[in-house]
């Protein structure tokens, strides 16, 4: 059966491919749309195993906010210029309405939900077919809190989530949103700073002191010093506030929105 301009159009408009890949799957699949739209996926995934040694570095990071409810997904890439492409951006807005429109808790469960006949993780191996990069989906993740609010960088590499325990102004959630995404935190304070990287500050604090000279009977005291300064550089609540270094965020919160806190938080970047 002869493939027409109408068809790769069609089949177009329904995977994305560009017109080459279309005019191909058509023809191999003798005009069936549904078979052809395998070859597109199958092709799709083909180019991702070739490609799973290289590094998807560049890409875009999005957000959406639903009543006490905060969404953030990367879509990434191999190159700036399929991360600014127009397609490329909404089939990483187009991934994150499938999380909000199923409510999906992690990225685990985002990549095995199903949109149509296929799931998520279909979806981006068909990206990959279509750019000819390494596509994938690094990082998705969902906040609940009284209120929540999100930030983007303008680069679209880099954003953060955070949540309160009670409604604050926009402008202070604005504020504290860009603090966690400039500022990278690794948690909202010390006491929920991952046991992991506690221990692991406190052992490089101690071996800094006894190379230092130090005496033995005072490693366990200078390190717990080295281990405040971390937590006051690296966990939200206690980092200084990036538009008055006077204060902490903590200080900033409390200043403008009384006993108002952050109880969630996550961010991630591209850069990192």
């Amino acid at each position: 059966m002869p493939v027409t301009t109408a068809d790769i159009a069609k089949l177009r408009k329904m995977t994305g491919a560009g017109m080459m890949d279309c005019k191909k799957a058509l023809e191999e699949a003798n005009c069936d749309f549904d078979r052809a739209q395998e070859i597109i996926r199958e092709k799709g995934k083909l180019v991702a195993s070739k490609r799973a040694d290289r590094t998807a570095t560049e890409g875009v990071v999005v957000t959406r906010i639903v009543g006490a409810k905060a969404y953030m997904l990367c879509l990434a890439c191999e190159t700036d210029f399929v991360s600014k492409n127009a397609e490329f951006q909404a089939s990483a807005n187009a991934i994150l309405e499938i999380a909000v429109g199923n409510d999906i808790a992690d990225l685990d469960a985002l990549l095995n939900t199903k949109s149509g006949a296929i799931t998520v993780a279909d979806l981006v191996a068909e990206k990959s077919g279509q750019t000819g990069e390494k596509v994938e989906l690094p990082f998705y993740a969902r906040i609940e809190a009284p209120m929540v609010c999100a930030y983007v960088h303008t680069n679209h590499k880099l954003g953060a989530m955070v949540g309160f325990n009670k409604v604050v102004p926009e402008e202070i959630a604005r504020d504290v949103a860009m603090q966690a995404t400039a500022m990278a935190p690794v948690s909202i304070s010390r006491e929920d700073c991952p046991a992991d990287v506690v221990e692991k500050e406190r052992a490089i604090g101690r071996e800094q002191a006894r190379l230092e000279g130090k005496p033995e009977a005072m490693l366990d005291k200078i390190a717990d010093g080295k281990l405040n300064k971390f937590f006051s550089e690296y966990t939200l609540l206690e980092q200084s506030f990036v538009k008055d270094p006077k204060k902490n965020v903590a200080a900033y919160i409390k200043e403008k929105a009384g006993d108002a806190t952050v109880v969630a938080y996550k961010r991630f970047s591209l850069n990192d």
